[in-house]
């Protein structure tokens, strides 16, 4: 199936699954998977909510401080997301903002400990989910974000996303949320969705998010840290408000409850969406019906097979994510140089799909395969580049140097598909290799030898995996009846089920 088809936007479709256990929702672009979201009973997202918090303690060397907001985890305050601990915005500032509109990061004008103190009460927002280890990431430049715009309450500052490149409608829009802002506190950023929108359009939302953050204000100074003050809509409403362009033509849900909830929601924020949503009502699940779920069991394999191909290799780390292409089986029908660039076109069309599609964020590498000729290189790095204009996450890429090499950011907000959907190999704790049956025989050899003057009697106890006791007895008979004469004892293999590979007992000492 090929991913990248240039079909026209309007084959777009939001898929919305709905259990007691979770929520889903799947974006559709010509009937291929290229967005997917989960929201759990359990695990609530934290991103857009709001907290009454005190800072426990202040990091003059890191520039940071430990705030708490009644999570697991202390959250991690940043001082240049500290409010007075930025200069104020210069006007290259909106080129910063993308489609995530969240607060963007600005240079420090003061030190953290000038800033705050330890036992101070203050109101953040996050900013980023706790991942892994990781608590919270914070700041006290508030964002309320609307369908249209996104309201900042801190900052008197008008902005346009980036994303919109005409020139008269990025001037047209700013001047008309400048004329509807007049004298009233806080600043907007423009979102790209909001090209084409008149000015009774932003009207609205613009009274309805300073009316939100009143009472967000209002909850604040009436509560005692740690005190959550607001969270963002649910899943669902947020997808719409966020996915939703003329170009979705269905809204799908299979929750009649939620299907009357979605209705509900977008006659009041997006009302020209409302004869797109349907309620899905076949007996087959709507993940399965529209392929999906086979869709997301692909997206868990480390290697992804091209269409000619060829395939690539995605490996994540704590630090980073490293991406290798391969030619695999496809030889070309030229030359050597002509099927490697091939293949890295098609990777770099792939790599971009699987990291929207997989939500993979933070630094990323990508080993293209090495190319001689310096203009398959530039065509390679460029088609790279423009797969990412569909990204609603923000990416920045360098060159591809002249190993082939391709190293990039990309905007991490929440946790990547693998990391929601898996937890690490119980067996071999997460490294994905376990010490071979050969290594383990040898080590096993080696710790008999070492506990001889322990060993008592005429015979000696090995406990192992079944698949180590095996590979003993058809691999290293001969090296066992060794060690028993040197020993002067028997030794007993006996397989225990249960025991990792990398275990064994020797019992009898």
């Amino acid at each position: 199936m090929d991913h990248h088809a240039s079909a026209p936007r309007s084959e777009q479709e939001i898929i919305i699954s709905v259990t007691p256990q979770e929520t889903r929702v799947a974006l559709m672009e010509s009937k291929v998977l290229s967005e997917i979201y989960f929201e759990s009973i359990r695990d609530k997202r934290l991103v857009g909510s709001i907290y009454r918090s005190r800072v426990s303690r202040v990091l003059p060397g890191m520039q940071a401080s430990f705030v708490d907001v009644g999570l697991d985890k202390a959250a991690f305050l940043y001082v240049s997301d500290v409010e007075g601990g930025s200069r104020p915005p210069s006007p290259d500032d909106e080129e910063e903002l993308t489609e995530n509109d969240m607060p963007y990061r600005r240079r420090p004008a003061a030190s953290i400990d000038e800033l705050l103190k330890e036992g101070q009460e203050i109101i953040v927002q996050v900013a980023k989910e706790p991942l892994g280890r990781k608590g919270a990431r914070i700041t006290q430049n508030i964002s309320l974000p609307g369908r249209n715009i996104v309201y900042l309450p801190a900052v008197d500052h008008v902005g346009v996303s980036r994303r919109i490149a005409d020139e008269e409608e990025r001037t047209r829009l700013r001047e008309m949320v400048e004329e509807l802002k007049g004298d009233t506190p806080g600043g907007y950023i423009v979102r790209t969705v909001a090209v084409g929108c008149g000015p009774e359009e932003l009207r609205g939302e613009m009274d309805f998010l300073r009316r939100l953050w009143a009472q967000i204000d209002k909850r604040a100074k009436t509560s005692s840290a740690p005190n959550l003050l607001h969270t963002d809509l649910d899943l669902i409403s947020r997808s719409i408000r966020d996915l939703y362009t003329p170009s979705v033509r269905r809204i799908i849900v299979d929750s009649p409850e939620e299907y009357k909830h979605t209705l509900e929601f977008v006659e009041t924020f997006v009302p020209e969406a409302k004869t797109s949503v349907e309620l899905y009502t076949r007996p087959e699940p709507v993940f399965d019906f529209f392929g999906i779920e086979i869709e997301i069991s692909r997206a868990l394999e480390k290697r992804v097979w091209l269409k000619s191909g060829g395939y690539i290799v995605i490996e994540m780390t704590e630090a980073l994510t490293a991406i290798d292409v391969n030619t695999g089986s496809f030889v070309g029908k030229r030359n050597l140089e002509d099927t490697i660039f091939k293949t890295n076109m098609e990777a770099a069309r792939e790599i971009a799909y699987q990291l929207r599609l997989r939500n993979i964020g933070g630094i990323i590498i990508i080993d293209f395969i090495d190319m001689e000729e310096e203009e398959n290189r530039l065509k390679v790095f460029e088609n790279f580049r423009t797969e990412f204009e569909k990204d609603r996450a923000r990416t920045n890429l360098l060159q591809i140097s002249s190993l082939g090499l391709v190293e990039m950011t990309r905007k991490r907000v929440g946790e990547s598909l693998g990391r929601a959907l898996s937890e690490p190999c119980p067996y071999c704790d997460g490294k994905g290799l376990v010490r071979s049956k050969a290594t383990m025989s040898t080590d096993i050899f080696h710790e008999l030898r070492r506990k001889q003057p322990q060993m008592k009697g005429d015979s000696v106890v090995v406990e192992a995996s079944k698949e180590v006791v095996r590979y003993i007895f058809e691999e290293e008979r001969a090296g066992l009846e060794l060690l028993e004469k040197a020993l002067g004892k028997a030794i007993n293999l006996k397989a225990k089920e249960g025991l990792h590979q990398e275990e064994f007992n020797i019992l009898g000492l």
